[in-house]
């Protein structure tokens, strides 16, 4: 990953962090621990299915992630969703990739701001 597109990366998730942590503690818990499982759903599933996971069981919390990663990613509302299906292999990969490259920025963040582990639950909301 170039550094200059990295640097956009950590700005986008710092202010998309900055934002959820204004909001109340629970729904914060949520958000955090969504962009900790994430990346193991993209993993394991394949990011069109991950987020359709995040888009039809997420609770409102998790599922303002979406956006947020479609801004970090430069993509129009709704695109990560539509391109992660329709995408020819070489896309989605590099969809995929670059994915889970803003991810790490969003984790990073999650624990050091909002103070989320990985060990935290996804909730009830999410089952």
């Amino acid at each position: 990953m170039s550094a200059t597109r990295s640097r956009a990366y950590a700005t986008s998730a710092f202010q998309h962090i900055n934002a959820v942590a204004k909001e109340p503690e629970g729904d914060r818990r949520k958000y955090g621990t969504m962009v900790l499982h994430l990346p193991i759903l993209i993993r394991t599933a394949g990011l069109a299915q991950a987020i359709a996971f995040v888009s039809a069981r997420g609770n409102e919390a998790q599922k303002k992630l979406i956006p947020h990663l479609e801004k970090t990613l430069g993509l129009n509302g709704g695109a990560l969703e539509e391109k992660s299906r329709v995408a020819a292999l070489a896309e989605y990969r590099d969809l995929s990739r670059r994915t889970l490259e803003a991810l790490d920025w969003y984790k990073r963040f999650v624990q050091s701001v909002l103070k989320v582990e990985a060990s935290d639950d996804l909730g009830e909301d999410s089952q």
